[in-house]
């Protein structure tokens, strides 16, 4: 870790889960890992994007929340107090990012233009970089 030279908050970091990550890059399906995994935001990620690629908007909003939440949990646990960098480029933070940005995508599309407002703001405020990298 890099130390932080700006005075915010250090960068929050979840643990890493090789076994759980290795098994949804081997094509093990998203809700199988759920099912074994229920805290593994990256599983309800995916499950939230297939949902949103495949137009079922409340289905995509309703794992991306489940995902989001249970992320939060975790970042709660790693010691983020509610505000600061949550890193895209650390793989385990991703599910979470991934989950916030098909909550915001979901929340827009059925017009929870306060959710759409605040998920987008936190994912910008998360890392700048993640916006862009999730099609926001």
């Amino acid at each position: 870790m890099t130390a932080n030279l700006f005075g915010g908050p250090d960068p929050t970091y979840l643990p890493d889960r090789p076994d759980l990550q290795a098994a949804l890059d081997g094509g093990k399906p998203a809700v199988e890992v759920v099912a074994g995994a229920p805290d593994f935001s990256e599983a309800w990620a995916v499950l939230a994007e297939a949902a949103l690629a495949d137009g079922q908007t409340v289905a995509a909003y309703a794992y991306a929340r489940t995902g989001y939440h249970r992320g939060l949990d975790q970042l709660r646990r790693a010691g983020w107090k509610g505000h600061g960098p949550v890193p895209w480029s650390h793989r385990p933070n991703q599910g979470f990012l991934r989950a916030l940005a098909v909550l915001a995508k979901a929340a827009r599309e059925i017009g929870e233009t306060e959710e759409w407002d605040r998920c987008s703001s936190f994912l910008a405020d998360s890392d700048p970089a993640a916006p862009a990298a999730l099609g926001l």
